[in-house]
């Protein structure tokens, strides 16, 4: 924060009317103008504070205030030759008496009283007085909006949103919003496809706050968009498929839980913050840095609600691995996974009560992916709720148990996986008569827990993976502030 140089000499008092201890310590305010030591006052609140001292200053803007770095009122500063040499903030009887000069000052009143915090201080004001009087600058295009323009019908009417009202991204928001992050905001993350446009993360921040993301949720959504820069994931093709996809975030570690994100009950669906604004975020930067809107580069045939927003946290309270873990990351690390995802199958199983049972139950779910009839060409995530995987690790199976045994329920015999078998037309190739088809590529069936602990349902969710340069591979990235 810039101060102001030089500064006067003498005694600084920095005060409010509606704070006790500056109503307090008023009389001597006034006391302090008569001495030797030239005396300055900046009032936050009422220029009738200290009536009849002469250079009592109403700071109106609080520049003087910010400037002077104040964080409770009444301050005193003493100041020579320009540059301050010692403060006190509230009332401290010790305190005055040293800095001011005066070993009698304030006899007669109580030895300490704590202070009212300084107006600059108050909600949404440190913010505008950072970019008002501040060094801050951005890099991201002002957008002046019409005198009378209603904040949120101009975002619709410029593009900005997924069809969704959006917060409008003033400046004061985005600063709070990059507050969140150590990172600087002109840092180049990468670029953003389809467009390939440069995002900072400063342009993160601008579409976090109109998704409606808090600051602390800022280094979540920083790992997602880096996510979905890695080359793996195939964003542009995640964006520009006919398929039903677009990025899943699943979250693992500490973070998650730090932030209140939802791993229970209705995880997968409406009404917690963090899930649903992290998943816009991304969205959004995709749309608004990246140019992924629908009907332009954004050529789904069908879509999926998912495509608003699609976030979760896993469930890490079992003995099972979580998927972090998995995927190589230490269990004290917190992380983002990114899975192209299309919607979401129930599986209902109330009555398996062994393992072998409800793994053929979920196998069967998981062969409807894209179709009974073809295999390899997608990924697929099994979400297993607390009461099925209950089933599981009474029985002593990991994770890992029970992906080897739905890799092996998996491997379909190919007569009846080809072309016209069934009186179906779609189909593998005839070549694949007479061998064994494995539904998914290694490493396209990944597990994790998660949802409310009454029911006995699961999920499967579908990924694209088609062959070739055109499908998505899950990705993963720790967190970092």
């Amino acid at each position: 924060m810039e101060t102001m140089h030089p500064l006067p000499d003498g005694l600084i008092i920095i005060a409010k009317r509606e704070c006790p201890t500056c109503i307090l310590v008023e009389p001597l305010v006034r006391e302090l103008a008569q001495g030797a030591k030239p005396l300055t006052v900046y009032i936050q609140d009422d220029p009738a504070y200290a009536a009849g001292v002469v250079n009592a200053i109403f700071d109106e803007t609080l520049e003087h205030s910010y400037r002077l770095n104040t964080e409770i009122v009444p301050t005193l500063i003493r100041v020579e030759a320009g540059q301050e040499v010692e403060r006190t903030y509230g009332w401290h009887r010790g305190d005055w008496q040293r800095i001011s000069g005066h070993p009698e000052l304030g006899r007669s009143l109580p030895e300490l009283r704590p202070g009212c915090g300084s107006k600059t201080l108050d909600p949404g004001t440190a913010e505008e007085l950072e970019i008002r009087f501040g060094k801050v600058k951005f890099s991201s295009r002002q957008v002046e909006l019409g005198e009378g323009e209603d904040l949120m019908e101009a975002c619709f009417e410029r593009g900005w949103t997924d069809g969704l009202p959006v917060v409008p991204p003033t400046q004061a928001r985005v600063l709070r919003m990059l507050a969140g992050t150590t990172r600087q905001a002109d840092e180049l993350l990468g670029m953003m496809p389809p467009d390939l446009a440069p995002c900072t993360v400063e342009k993160v921040a601008i579409n976090a706050v109109m998704a409606g993301c808090k600051p602390e949720y800022m280094p979540i959504v920083l790992a997602a968009v880096e996510a979905a820069l890695i080359d793996e994931f195939g964003m542009h093709g995640v964006l520009c498929t006919t398929m039903f996809c677009g990025p899943l975030v699943i979250v693992n570690g500490p973070m998650a839980k730090a932030v209140g994100m939802n791993s229970g009950v209705n995880a997968l669906g409406q009404g917690n913050r963090a899930n649903a604004s992290i998943g816009r975020a991304l969205q959004l930067v995709i749309r608004n840095i990246g140019g992924g809107r629908p009907g332009e580069l954004d050529r789904a045939a069908l879509g999926t609600p998912g495509k608003y927003s699609f976030c979760f946290a896993e469930a890490q309270d079992s003995p099972w691995e979580s998927l972090a873990v998995e995927r190589g990351f230490s269990p004290a690390a917190s992380t983002v996974t990114l899975f192209a995802a299309e919607g979401v199958q129930g599986i209902v199983d109330q009555k398996s009560r062994t393992p072998e049972s409800l793994a053929r139950s979920f196998a069967l779910c998981l062969r409807a992916v894209d179709h009974p009839k073809l295999a390899m060409a997608g990924d697929a995530l099994l979400v297993v709720s607390p009461e099925h995987s209950r089933v599981f690790i009474d029985a002593g199976w990991s994770k890992a148990r029970l992906r080897q045994e739905l890799e092996s329920l998996l491997l379909l015999p190919g007569d009846e996986m080809i072309v016209g078998a069934g009186g179906i037309a779609e189909g593998l190739p005839a070549s694949f008569a007479g061998t064994s088809v494995p539904k998914f590529r290694p490493g396209g069936l990944l597990i994790v827990r998660a949802g409310g602990t009454a029911g006995l349902f699961s999920a499967v969710i579908a990924g694209w993976a088609a062959s070739g340069l055109t499908g998505s591979t899950p990705v993963s990235k720790e967190i970092t502030t």
